[in-house]
């Protein structure tokens, strides 16, 4: 695992944003098209809009969330609408957006339906952008949520779960999925997220805090961007 510190979340956007987008310039360099997974909340929006005015060939990229609450975007709850509203825009806006909550009422039972949008993104993911929540959890692999160990070890694409801990029925990548792209990161800010990176690093028990599966692993490489503020 890599870690690298920015002296503001202004430089952490400018730079970062440059990095993801040379990388996705590469991947459609290679073979013609590229996939970007990001992580919903309102930490990225910042990072988003820098991302989008990004000068790459946007209409060969396909871009998802790593998970979803199953809630309509017209809901306050909906980070397909944060993505729409910030990523999806400027020059991005010619990007291909894959959406995680289908018609179907509730998100158990809607795995098929989930699986067939996603056909629409380039498998593996190129460029994966995770969060990390307070309690450990990233995507929607939260700890001691009675789907963890499903998630963890799971061959399929995605998995409902319902968290013990947050509201809403979720769609999310299963570990697997998330491992199997070719360059992760772990987008943190705030000394109360870098606090929470250091227990996960001090510890070994996934399913305490499942961010660990993510960055004890070597099979994929994985960098902490952060900046306190």
């Amino acid at each position: 695992m890599q870690f690298s510190e920015f002296q503001s979340t202004e430089q952490l956007n400018t730079e970062f944003a440059n990095r993801v987008a040379s990388l996705l310039a590469t991947a459609i360099s290679n073979k013609g098209k590229a996939s970007l997974v990001v992580s919903g909340g309102r930490t990225p929006l910042p990072f988003f809009k820098q991302l989008s005015q990004a000068d790459i060939e946007w209409s060969k990229v396909s871009i998802t969330l790593a998970d979803e609450r199953w809630v309509d975007k017209s809901h306050e709850a909906s980070n397909t609408a944060l993505v729409l509203n910030n990523l999806i825009q400027n020059k991005a806006a010619d990007a291909t957006f894959v959406e995680l909550k289908t018609s179907e009422e509730s998100a158990f039972g809607a795995e098929a339906s989930v699986k067939q949008s996603l056909q629409n993104l380039s498998l593996p993911i190129d460029v994966l952008i995770l969060g990390m929540g307070e309690d450990g959890h990233t995507a929607s692999l939260f700890p001691c949520s009675e789907q963890i160990q499903q998630g963890l070890t799971s061959e399929d694409i995605v998995l409902a779960v319902q968290p013990t801990t947050a509201p809403h029925e979720r769609m999310s990548f299963t570990l697997k999925t998330l491992l199997e792209s070719q360059q992760i990161f772990v987008h943190l800010v705030g000394d109360s997220k870098k606090a929470v990176l250091d227990k996960a690093l001090a510890g070994d028990k996934v399913e305490e805090m499942p961010i660990r599966a993510i960055l004890k692993q070597d099979n994929t490489p994985v960098e902490v961007v952060w900046a306190a503020k």
